[in-house]
């Protein structure tokens, strides 16, 4: 007994062995099978993929540091005060940048103010209140705003816009609200008001189409839940619809604010092309583009070169600034809404 005990005991564990054996053979059978599906073909086009994300990357490493480069005498001469001097003095060779980073987000921050309540609103009433006869004809040609050239938004500013503005606007402006610094000042027509209406009409549409996508994504049921609940039409509105594409309008505005913080000829022929600190939106100013438009291909001397560069590099500083703070508040007002849920 004891020996076929022992026998038996034998037995299981050859039986044992030969099944581990045959597993650990079956998955390597399997291991390899999956490493002869790897076609060289695929190998080649997740290399080539790879290549190119990581090109993107380093072309902007280059872009940076080329920049960095070119505007280094600049920042040799001035250093880092470059940035807090308003004076820009081609003549005497005194170069400062506040100024234009002054406009450009001044004149982004107008454009802000008039076009975001103006696309919004427009992206309601195409999505949940026009007629679809109405809303698909008007949502393309709100659309076709965006594709003018900025050329023509600048001559149509120039030559009827800011006469408007010269003869009914800033007159009202000046004699309702005079007693604000923001309306003080001498009715020119052009100027940072004109920048800020004229960039508010270009980024309009950009603001509106996006906003309209990220209206209908929402789904129908959180509209019927809410009216289901006894919420009137602007509730289920304001609930159903704003709230829950709260972080969509926010992507929105700061692709619109991208435009408008980098758009050139238009501000250029509407601004004034000052380069002064002012309060008033009466006076004129300038932006960073603007002085590269204006200035860059007629540099006197390498020094100018390099300051007007260094402008190019505070417009891409200030670009990642309000990027990277729209990234925060989209990504907060995220994280808000999932903790309550």
């Amino acid at each position: 007994m004891p020996q076929n005990g022992k026998t038996r005991n034998m037995v299981t564990e050859i039986m044992e062995k030969f099944l581990f054996s045959k597993e650990v053979s079956s998955e390597m059978t399997i291991v390899s099978n999956k490493r002869r599906d790897v076609h060289l073909g695929d190998k080649i086009f997740y290399y080539l993929l790879k290549a190119s994300a990581w090109s993107v990357v380093l072309l902007l490493v280059g872009m940076i540091g080329l920049i960095l480069k070119m505007s280094w005498p600049a920042f040799a001469e001035f250093g880092i005060g470059f940035f807090f001097n308003p004076e820009w003095n081609p003549w005497t060779e005194e170069f400062g940048a506040l100024s234009f980073i002054y406009g450009t987000v001044v004149s982004s921050l107008l454009a802000l103010i008039f076009a975001v309540p103006v696309s919004v609103g427009v992206a309601l009433f195409l999505n949940e209140l026009a007629p679809t006869w109405l809303s698909k004809p008007l949502g393309f040609l709100i659309e076709m705003l965006a594709a003018i050239p900025s050329i023509v938004y600048g001559l149509w500013g120039l030559f009827v816009l800011a006469p408007f503005l010269r003869e009914f606007v800033q007159p009202f402006l000046s004699d309702y609200f005079g007693f604000l610094p923001l309306f003080q000042g001498a009715p020119l027509g052009v100027g940072m008001l004109c920048a800020g209406v004229i960039l508010a009409i270009m980024i309009t549409p950009t603001i509106a189409a996006i906003t309209r996508e990220v209206f209908k994504a929402i789904p129908s049921s959180h509209r019927e839940a809410a009216l289901g609940l006894g919420a009137t039409r602007w509730e289920m509105l304001k609930l159903a619809i704003l709230k829950t594409g709260t972080s969509g309008i926010i992507g929105a505005v700061i692709l619109g604010l991208g435009r408008a913080l980098g758009e050139t000829m238009a501000v250029t022929m509407v601004i004034g092309n000052k380069a002064v600190i002012k309060a008033s939106l009466f006076e004129s100013g300038q932006t960073m583009a603007s002085i590269l438009a204006n200035q860059y291909a007629e540099a006197d001397t390498d020094l100018q070169l390099a300051a007007l560069t260094a402008v190019g590099l505070a417009l891409f500083i200030v670009s990642l600034a309000i990027n990277s703070l729209a990234r925060v508040i989209v990504w907060r007002v995220e994280k808000g809404f999932k903790g309550a849920k």
